[in-house]
Order: C-alpha cells, then sequence, then structure tokens
C-alpha cells in the first residue's frame, strides 16, 4: 500500500531552467550555456565531494559550480551580481502542474527528499507557494550525503516512518531514479522530453543549443541501474498513476 509520495525538488517539482532569465539578464547571448553549465557542475560537485569524503552543503555546491562556469566562459560577476544569480536557485519556478498535482495527492503523505539544502529548500517552497501542500521536506544535509547515496533515501523511514515499500518515489532526474531503486523505492520517472523528441531535436539543430545537449545527458533513463517502474510524461500524470499503483505490491530491485 502507498503511504506517502516522495519528490525530488530541483527539475521535478521546480524548473531548473527557470533561472536563464537572469543568467541572460546577466551575460545577454549567454544566458542558456550558463544554465547548463551551472547545473551540470552542481551535480557533478556534489558527487565529487561525496566521493572525496568532504561533504559541504548544496548551497556551496552551488557556488562552487557557478564559479567555475563563469571562469570557463570567461565572464566577470562582482559580489552583488553572483549573489544575485545564485540566489535564482532560492526562487526557481515550480512547474506549472506542480500545484494542482499535489492538490490531488492530498489523501498521501506528500514529502520533499532533496539534496537542496534546508535552507535553499524553505526558501525556494516557500517563495513557490508549495510550502501548503507539503507535509515534508526532507534534506539530505542532516546524513551529510547526497542522493544517490542509500543514506539519503534512509530519512523517509528515520523521519516519516514510511519505509520505501510503503512510497512512491518521483524524480526526472536519472540518477535519482537508480539511487531510489537501488534501496526499493518504486519509481515513476518523468520524462519531459521522449527518445524520440530528443533525436529529433539533436538531429535538426546544426549544432545543437545547449539546453538540447543538456537533456541529452540529464533528461533520459540511464542504462546502468533498475529502471523505474513507471513513466509519466507530466506530474498532470501522476495522480492517475498513483491511482493505479497504489494497491500493487513494490516490484523487487
Amino acid at each position: 500500500m502507498i503511504r506517502a509520495i516522495v519528490f525530488d525538488a530541483y527539475g521535478t517539482l521546480f524548473d531548473v531552467q527557470s533561472v536563464a532569465d537572469v543568467t541572460d539578464a546577466a551575460f545577454p547571448g549567454h544566458g542558456s550555456t550558463i544554465t547548463q553549465i551551472w547545473r551540470l557542475k552542481q551535480l557533478e560537485y556534489s558527487w565529487l565531494h561525496a566521493l572525496m569524503g568532504r561533504y559541504v552543503d548544496f548551497w556551496q555546491v552551488t557556488q562552487e559550480a557557478l564559479t567555475y562556469t563563469l571562469g570557463t566562459l570567461g565572464l566577470t560577476a562582482d559580489a552583488r551580481l553572483f549573489d544575485e544569480i545564485a540566489e535564482t536557485y532560492n526562487r526557481l519556478t515550480p512547474f506549472p502542474d506542480a500545484a494542482a498535482a499535489l492538490d490531488a495527492l492530498g489523501d498521501y503523505k506528500r514529502a520533499i527528499l532533496s539534496n537542496g539544502s534546508p535552507d535553499m529548500l524553505a526558501a525556494v517552497v516557500g517563495h513557490s507557494g508549495l510550502d501548503t501542500r507539503l507535509d515534508a521536506i526532507l534534506s539530505v544535509h542532516s546524513k551529510r550525503v547526497f542522493k544517490p547515496d542509500p543514506r539519503a533515501y534512509g530519512l523517509l523511514e528515520d523521519q516519516l516512518g514510511v519505509r520505501p515499500e510503503e512510497a512512491l518515489f518521483v524524480s526526472s532526474n536519472g540518477f535519482d531514479v537508480c539511487g531510489a531503486k537501488s534501496v526499493g523505492f518504486r519509481v515513476a520517472r518523468i520524462a519531459r522530453i521522449s527518445p524520440d523528441a530528443l533525436r529529433q531535436a539533436l538531429q535538426s539543430e546544426s549544432p545543437p543549443t545547449p539546453a538540447t545537449v543538456f537533456k541529452a545527458l540529464r533528461s533520459q533513463q540511464e542504462t546502468c541501474g533498475a529502471p523505474a517502474d513507471a513513466e509519466i510524461s507530466s506530474l498532470a500524470e501522476l495522480p492517475a498513476l498513483v491511482r493505479a499503483l497504489a494497491d500493487e505490491p513494490a516490484r523487487a530491485s
């Protein structure tokens, strides 16, 4: 029986591409490139810190990734502008179907489980207005690890008393799907661009835009680890999926 619906935050409930308005205003013509490299390095640096055994919180990771991005592109930002750009991660735009999906799932515990630091998550959730639609916001910071470390996913049982087999984990991030499946969650992957649509974009763009390259790297099902139990193209499809899965036993990973 499903007792809880657990969401990733960045890229799942909140659109990381929404920082592009600010990055392009700061550096016209470079906004999309900054946005893609920044997000890729943000993830890479979280894993790098984890593998080195030198944990820092996700806010520091986010700033380090932005420093790398601007330096690589030969762009300079004073302290005020740097902080203004970095702060956009605390004001990400929620996907337009997020609020309605959360409202429709009110019979379940609804939680975020994210790599974001507690302050970052409080800021972005509060800014979005989704705070009243969530029962818990779980940050990996208390474990001093990053997803997909299995210890991160243990937060759900530690803090809410919900076992993996009693939850549906929802993410658009392939690494997160693999991590959640590895510890026994049923997982719904949000596939906002299909493999066919991505291939068409890659073939029609010469050269591919930074946003399309990002989608090729980060928006598809990973080929290592177990696949998701279900795929949906948007959060709007989630309530119907939950109804269909509610009484099914979790499959073995």
